[in-house]
């Protein structure tokens, strides 16, 4: 499921520290050797070369590489290297300012993180930036979207198997009928998908698609130039099919004019431990060429070889 490849023997967290204190030393960085440490440690590794880092040197790793780093390559290792839940803290609190805000990237972390890793996130941010993630959200966000999205990052959803067919059916007729009245805003429409487990809304879904004859998304689609529609298609996607959701942002990424390095760094960095491989799959099965290949032809240089170590590609 992961790319990420951690060698055999790990050195030492201190070993690491020691290493990476070296590669910035000297005359110029050594950013060969940050790349073939910190690509390839997984979350617990890293947070424990962090912490070694800091009681022997007295600083912030993270400081250190904002020193040593410049652009695309810095950002994709800063990302990286933050533990999962203060990245997802940092995305989620840049996609509430005014320049880089995203009503996608709040989407996409409560959507594609489990109900204990989005706590995670939450807990963090409050430490982080002394506020809840939902009243920022809420505060940064306006009328059908704030209506989306305050539910969405507040949810606690169960994570269990168990399905409730009754319930299933019933929700299904309800979300046809909302969506066929172009009710698209409607409470229970917004109930049933930000609150529903992931097999509970699977089955709605499912029964939708059987009863009425045609998938959600497809009905969705009434007016593909709606903003608010096609962000409520990228929730059900994201929930209930996220490998099939994060190729096509990747693929837009890549296709774009000038390429959006932005969008490829997070998904390559909050994935690479999650479900890469399922990507990797879906972006082969949907472009005909290897993820690989297209990063490798649309990036250069020290950012290129990091991406490609945490897919998986490169020597090691």
């Amino acid at each position: 499921m992961a790319t990420l490849k951690v060698p055999v023997h790990v050195p030492s967290p201190s070993e690491d520290a020691e290493q990476l204190r070296k590669a910035f030393e000297g005359w110029g960085t050594n950013e060969q050797l940050i790349i073939d440490i910190l690509a390839h440690r997984n979350a617990a590794q890293r947070n424990s070369i962090r912490k070694v880092y800091g009681e022997a040197y007295g600083e912030d790793l993270l400081k250190c590489l904002e020193k040593e780093l410049t652009s695309d390559f810095e950002r994709a290792v800063l990302l990286f290297t933050l533990d999962p839940a203060e990245r997802d803290a940092h995305l989620a609190n840049e996609a509430t300012k005014k320049f880089t805000s995203s009503n996608w990237i709040l989407m996409e972390i409560a959507c594609s993180r489990s109900s204990h890793e989005l706590l995670n996130v939450k807990k963090a941010y409050h430490a982080r930036y002394k506020k809840s993630l939902e009243e920022d959200v809420a505060h940064h966000t306006t009328g059908e979207y704030r209506k989306l999205l305050v539910p969405l990052v507040s949810a606690f959803r169960y994570e269990g198997e168990e399905v409730n067919m009754t319930l299933a059916k019933s929700e299904a007729k309800i979300l046809h009928d909302k969506i066929s009245d172009k009710h698209y805003t409607d409470e229970e429409v917004i109930r049933i998908v930000s609150t529903r487990s992931k097999a509970q809304l699977n089955a709605t879904l499912n029964h939708y698609n059987t009863s009425f004859g045609n998938a959600i998304n497809k009905d969705l689609k009434a007016d593909p130039s709606d903003e608010f529609l096609k962000l409520l298609r990228a929730v059900i996607k994201c929930f209930t099919t996220p490998e099939q959701y994060f190729e096509k942002v990747l693929r837009q990424a890549i296709n774009k004019l000038g390429s959006d390095e932005w969008a490829l760094t997070r998904v390559v960095t909050t994935r690479a431990e999650v479900d890469m491989v399922r990507i990797k799959e879906a972006y082969q099965r949907r472009n005909s060429i290897p993820l690989e290949q297209a990063i490798a032809k649309d990036t250069s240089g020290d950012y290129e070889k990091f991406l490609l170590a945490l897919i998986g590609a490169g020597d090691a």
